[in-house]
């Protein structure tokens, strides 16, 4: 069972689709935010959370003291389960639920996030990007997608990126960006990562 780990909603369940989503383990997910807690403050923090799925790495970070997240997933059903999530928890005012291609929704840059803006009275820059691609993703692809990321400023000054992939599966970061932590997780392999001084928005 998928379930938040810890913060104000520690313990309580969430609902997973059903088919064709790979939701990252209770175990990756709690080393994933104690690599963070060392290094972010995620009070008050806003969330990406791309290729979002059940949007457990959102939610646990909303739990955790964020004070929102926007997720993106293509997949209807993906987009109907985190939607749900959000209001069983009782934050749903806390979070934004787009359903399109994350490439399309990244290669948008600044319009799309005019409209994340005027929801979330944020700046359209994110604290914390999170990026769990599913494993068929070509190398091609995430490199795009890395590259649209750094490129339309969607991380804010001093953020991080964390991204989930398979451990076998090859990164080409583009210039710009600075891989600090490196960790494998059975077949999981976490990046964390930020743009580099001067490169940032």
């Amino acid at each position: 069972m998928t379930r938040i780990i810890a913060g104000r909603h520690g313990g309580r369940p969430l609902k997973v689709p059903d088919a064709g989503t790979r939701p990252t383990s209770d175990r990756v997910r709690e080393a994933v935010f104690n690599i963070l807690d060392a290094r972010i403050d995620l009070e008050g923090a806003a969330i990406l959370d791309l290729y979002a799925g059940s949007g457990a790495l959102g939610l646990e970070g909303l739990s955790r003291g964020a004070s929102s997240a926007v997720f993106v997933d293509n997949r209807r059903r993906a987009a109907a389960v985190v939607t749900a999530n959000l209001r069983a928890l009782g934050v749903a005012e806390a979070g934004r639920v787009i359903t399109a291609p994350v490439s399309a929704f990244l290669a948008a840059g600044a319009p799309a996030r005019v409209d994340v803006v005027h929801h979330q009275g944020m700046t359209g820059r994110f604290d914390v990007i999170f990026s769990d691609p599913p494993y068929a993703l070509t190398d091609d692809e995430v490199h795009g997608d890395l590259v649209a990321l750094g490129a339309c400023g969607w991380l804010a000054d001093g953020g991080l990126l964390v991204l989930e992939r398979g451990r076998r599966a090859t990164t080409r970061w583009p210039v710009g960006w600075e891989v600090v932590t490196e960790k494998s997780y059975g077949d999981t392999r976490v990046q964390v990562a930020r743009v580099s001084d001067g490169e940032a928005g």
